[in-house]
């Protein structure tokens, strides 16, 4: 079992997310589909979430950014109940078989601007 954490500040991303090219990078269709239904904060909150996500995912599969793996080939959607639900796609799995691991679960909080996330892989 390997675990990965992420700490974030929501307004580090401010800049960045007025970049098309980063976005294309960093978020998955499935991740453009529900901020698309989200305004202001909650938007802030959700982009931020899901960046601080991918990061604790690619320390679970003992990467760093830049490093094989595209963020936007770990999407993190959500279940019906809300919880978040990490599926692997291309490289990342490519990545997942090396650092044996079958699956990942992550959660995400948010509080007083910040954005934690952890996750877990067997």
């Amino acid at each position: 079992m390997r675990i990965g954490i992420d700490l974030l500040g929501i307004d580090e991303l401010d800049r960045l997310v007025t970049r098309e090219w980063f976005m294309r990078y960093i978020f998955s269709d499935v991740e453009f589909v529900q901020a698309a239904t989200l305004t202001g904060e909650r938007r802030r909150e959700f982009l931020a979430g899901r960046f601080a996500a991918k990061e604790a995912v690619l320390k679970v599969l003992g990467i760093g950014f830049f490093q094989g793996v595209p963020p936007r080939d770990i999407a993190v959607g959500r279940l019906d109940g809300g919880a978040p639900e990490v599926t692997l796609q291309g490289d990342a799995v490519r990545a997942a078989r090396q650092a044996r691991i079958r699956d990942v679960t992550v959660s995400i909080t948010h509080k007083n601007g910040m954005v934690a996330a952890v996750a877990a892989g067997w």
